[in-house]
């Protein structure tokens, strides 16, 4: 560590920081001139849409529309540098374990197909052809129940759609993805509350609404282009209001980068005009406090027969169980509230009036909502508080989950899910000619159960970095050596490729950002954003090496090797001409997307049809629902702060893209030459006698038996909430439990986990990663 104290970040969000670390991020990947062409065509209609953050994509874009985040990404994969056979031969995979993640993704881009020797234990040069046809082998030799395919969040729509056929193909519907570790909670509540999965915003919402509530979202760090749509709201006087455990640079203030005037004169605009660091896990409660707020000021206004506050006939047109909402907020004491928010009823009813005085509200949240254990309740008290104005299905108005993964939330469109009701089974039986299974299938954590059981056997990916985002990691590890296959689908060396199973490969793929050339021509592919968008893409690097193949070119070669021959399905014909995946896409789901191919170039992207945005609620009574919150604490399972049981929740650096690290700084909190920290408010390092810089073990405090520890924090002075602290992801993922997630959703729940610290040392028997 540089140093143990944090060194405030004295520059806004965006402005000349940014400009340097996306010139220092060219420059350490060796593309200043080839990446800065790239960046260029980044989120453009007739461009390359970026492979970080899923954020709206405008029809009239900034002449660079990217962000820093979205630089680095496009840097780290279009770098320079080459993890080739050359080096595996000088390195064993034990020898690798011991790398950092930012390590082993800084050797560079993976460019031939390998196979893991186990006389030499290194990876191996093998041919395209052996490589699928073992794979096909082991698969065919296993119980489909027993192989799950999990995809990642950067997989193009027509691979996505070609993945889920070959699972189901194959026999199973285990298709994890990322969107069980995010955003499920809100998949599995919204549909209860307005009839659909998504949100309901666009991008003209923003240009239209009078207040913006936030919600455990770092727009700053996840999805910084968001910030011009926050900076031309705050330019017309409209109040941004802020609920976070951390006060994040992005949320406080921005100086954009596209204008001259700003670069020139220093001069920045200030984002949050309240700003509420909610205790972790008291996001219901405070939510419960505001509409409890409004309650009592439509009470009022009743009995002086002004105008109400709730909107009346909104409610008695559109909606259904506003009583039990009422009871519930009537019932609970302000000092409860108070208690589990962490915030006072005066903050509370104050950013109630500013809310009540707003015709147009948007509701905009992240994972600070949706990962906790009662994570569903969450988004569903945050559908509560927007359903008593009327602010669902009005211009302006809406609620609005901010996706992580640049197409999450497509590859669940197009029939990425473990859960076969949510998929068009009976259209893909009819359309390929085959009975497609009808059991549920293997969630995230549902997997990892089952590889700790043993009845997971096989686990084929499709980019990410499973085995290092999952929870209780060093129980998971431990027994991901006993499956019998491991296949990766890859740009980068990550640490999922080093704990593998018995036989083990690694299968390089083109990058978005590249040129992807086939039979056909050269090929273009298609994603959806956070706001429900279709956009076309269309890569302009070189490849990275003559051996990658395209994911669709590998999703074919292991369903040509695995899958017997299907007459109604022509693998290479997709793989020659991406326009006929999105002929079938077309005809497996016309609603959304008929006439794909003409319109995936539209300025802005082609929209999902989104019912709920016209007040059309697809629900089984035909309303929008209120739904009570059953407590207020939104992790019941865990220990409340008190004496030495803090609450941890865990936080990306501006330096990372989920698992990948583009390097070990977190510039905008100050943090500066690791990441094994711990953030902690002053006077709990007082209180349990410690000092700033300590260094300490941290264990998590659970019921089942397991100890889960990770050694060598260093304690670092930070303005949390009391009793609360935070610790990176994934290195603080071993201190949660599996069996901790969201009821319902099971994403696991990692914004608040019950730990003690302890001076280091102190008999704590963990292995650290790097």
């Amino acid at each position: 560590m540089k140093s143990t104290t944090p060194e405030p970040y004295p520059h806004p969000a965006g402005g000349w920081g940014s400009v340097k670390k996306v010139a220092t991020a060219l420059l350490h990947e060796h593309v200043p001139f080839e990446g800065s062409k790239l960046l260029i065509h980044l989120n453009k209609t007739d461009g390359v849409a970026c492979v970080s953050c899923a954020w709206a994509k405008p029809a009239n874009p900034h002449p660079f529309e990217f962000c820093e985040s979205g630089a680095k990404a496009t840097a780290w994969e279009v770098t320079g540098k080459r993890c080739d056979a050359g080096f595996f031969e000088q390195h064993t995979v034990g020898e690798l374990l011991g790398w950092s993640d930012h390590q082993l993704e800084a050797v560079g881009r993976l460019t031939t197909p390998l196979r893991w020797d186990a006389a030499s234990d290194r990876y191996v040069p093998v041919d395209w052809d052996s490589a699928f046809a073992e794979i096909g082998r082991e698969l065919k030799a296993l119980a489909p129940q027993s192989a799950v395919f999990y995809c990642s969040g950067r997989a193009s729509l027509e691979a996505s759609y070609m993945y889920q056929l070959l699972a189901r193909l194959y026999g199973c519907n285990n298709l994890p993805d990322s969107s069980n570790m995010c955003h499920e909670s809100t998949s599995v509540a919204l549909p209860k509350t307005i009839g659909v999965p998504i949100g309901t915003v666009s991008l003209a919402d923003f240009e239209q609404t009078d207040c913006i509530l936030f919600f455990g979202q770092n727009v700053g760090t996840n999805s910084p282009r968001m910030l011009h749509q926050l900076q031309e709201a705050r330019r017309r006087g409209i109040p941004i209001i802020t609920f976070n455990p951390l006060r994040e640079t992005g949320l406080l203030h921005f100086a954009n980068p596209q204008s001259p005037a700003e670069m020139l004169t220093g001069a920045e605009t200030a984002i949050s005009t309240h700003y509420l660091q909610v205790r972790a896990g008291g996001d219901s409660a405070a939510m419960l406090g505001l509409c409890k707020a409004l309650i009592a000021a439509d009470d009022a206004a009743i009995a002086l027969g002004a105008p109400r506050v709730l909107d009346a006939d909104f409610i008695a047109e559109h909606t259904a169980g506003l009583e039990s909402l009422v009871d519930r907020a009537r019932g609970e004491s302000w000092s409860e509230i108070e208690r589990h928010s962490g915030l006072s009823r005066r903050d509370l009813e104050q950013v109630a009036a500013v809310y009540a005085g707003a015709s147009k509200v948007i509701g905009v949240f992240g994972m600070g909502l949706t990962q906790h254990r009662l994570g569903v309740q969450n988004v569903e008290m945050l559908s509560n508080l927007l359903l008593l104005r009327g602010n669902i299905g009005k211009p302006g108005a809406g609620i609005c989950p901010v996706r992580g993964h640049s197409n999450v939330q497509g590859q669940r469109t197009v029939g990425i899910t473990e859960k076969p009701e949510l998929a068009p089974l009976d259209q893909l039986a009819k359309q390929y000619g085959f009975e497609p299974p009808r059991g549920k299938g293997l969630n995230t954590v549902e997997t990892c159960e089952g590889v700790l059981d043993g009845s997971v056997r096989a686990f084929v990916a499709l980019g990410g970095n499973f085995v290092r985002a999952v929870p209780d990691t060093v129980r998971v590890e431990a027994a991901w050596s006993r499956l019998r296959l491991t296949v990766q689908v890859a740009t980068k060396l990550n640490r999922s490729h080093l704990v593998h199973g018995a036989v083990s490969y690694i299968l390089p793929c083109l990058g978005r950002l590249e040129v992807d050339q086939q039979a056909g021509g050269e090929q273009a592919v298609s994603v959806e954003d956070s706001t429900g968008h279709m956009h076309g893409s269309k890569g302009r690097a070189q490849p990275a090496g003559e051996l990658l193949r395209s994911e669709h070119a590998i999703i074919a070669g292991l369903a040509k090797a695995t899958l017997p021959v299907n007459p109604k399905i022509d693998w290479d014909a997709w793989v020659a001409d991406y326009a006929t995946i999105r002929d079938a896409i077309a005809e497996t789901y016309p609603e959304i997307f008929h006439d794909f191919n003409a319109r995936m170039w539209t300025p802005g992207g082609f929209r999902r049809p989104l019912p709920a945005a016209e007040r059309q609620w697809k629900t089984p009574n035909g309303r929008a629902n209120f739904i009570a919150p059953t407590v207020l604490d939104a992790d019941p399972d865990q220990l409340l702060p008190r004496g030495d049981v803090l609450r941890l929740f865990t936080v990306r650096s501006d330096s990372q893209f989920n698992t990948t690290i583009y390097n070990e700084n977190d510039t905008f909190r100050g943090v500066h030459g690791g990441r094994r920290v711990l953030l902690i408010n002053a006077a709990d390092i007082s209180r349990l006698g410690m000092r700033e810089g300590d260094l300490v073990d941290v264990s998590a405090v659970t019921g089942d038996g397991v100890a889960r520890s990770v050694a060598g924090l260093r304690l670092v002075r930070y303005e949390v909430p009391a009793g609360c602290v935070a610790g990176y992801f994934p290195e603080c993922n071993p201190l949660m439990a599996l069996e901790h997630h969201a009821l319902e959703s099971m994403v696991p729940a990692a914004k608040s986990i019950a730990i003690r610290i302890r001076p280091a040392g102190g008999g704590v028997n963990w292995r650290t990663y790097g």
